[in-house]
């Protein structure tokens, strides 16, 4: 294993929740050896910017908003009979941007059926995910959104202090949004009521809810 890669995983071992290390001057093979050294299933979410490292671990707060935004989603496809697929924090990475990025999730929505029984997901030749989920307690996802750009991300939902921000890239960047572009019933709004009432009550009585709204708003559905 390279020094470089060794180092990496020792700092990563103790790298306290919600805190992150970041490393300037990072060839593009030595993030990707990163990649393959760390397998499948870490903890940790790696972002990478023309050279620019960032490794940051989640802390709780962080984890629970995820996780109720994603249960809403999931009842949003099961209600309107529509695919959705979820590829969590996979790595997003496209060596011609020299970028690469691991959300706090994702979702195949209009390009759903793109993917189905794809095995591994190359950007250099297939779509972006629709929408990516970043959950945060200060303003670090911002620094993120260059990247997602670079990678063509049509949407992102950022949730922090409680409520959902909507950004729908334009051009070659973000511009904050009332409304999905994926879901253009689902406002930011909405969906920050049912977050709140999720990192509050649950995630049950919260998709409970949100299941009920939809049938309100799409009773035919």
């Amino acid at each position: 294993m390279p020094v470089a890669t060794a180092d990496y995983l020792a700092a990563i071992a103790h790298l306290p929740a919600g805190a992150s290390l970041r490393v300037d001057d990072v060839p593009w093979e030595e993030y990707e050896q990163l990649l393959a050294d760390l397998g499948e299933g870490y903890a940790v979410r790696i972002f990478y910017d023309q050279g620019r490292m960032e490794i940051m671990a989640p802390a709780l707060p962080h984890e629970r908003a995820k996780n109720v935004m994603h249960d809403l989603v999931v009842a949003l496809r099961d209600e309107m009979d529509i695919e959705v697929i979820s590829l969590g924090s996979t790595t997003l990475r496209r060596e011609m941007s020299d970028k690469g990025a691991e959300p706090d999730d994702c979702f195949y929505v209009q390009n759903a059926e793109y993917i189905l029984g794809l095995e591994d997901l190359n950007l250099e030749s297939d779509p972006p995910p629709d929408i990516v989920v970043e959950s945060d307690r200060t303003s670090s996802s911002l620094d993120k959104f260059p990247i997602y750009a670079a990678l063509g991300v049509p949407e992102i939902w950022r949730l922090s202090k409680g409520r959902v921000q909507i950004h729908l890239l334009v051009g070659g960047g973000y511009e904050q949004s009332s409304a999905s572009r994926a879901f253009p019933f689902l406002t930011a709004d909405a969906l920050s009521r049912f977050l709140a009432q999720g990192l509050a009550e649950g995630e049950r009585k919260a998709t409970r809810a949100f299941r009920a709204w939809l049938k309100e708003l799409h009773p035919n559905s």
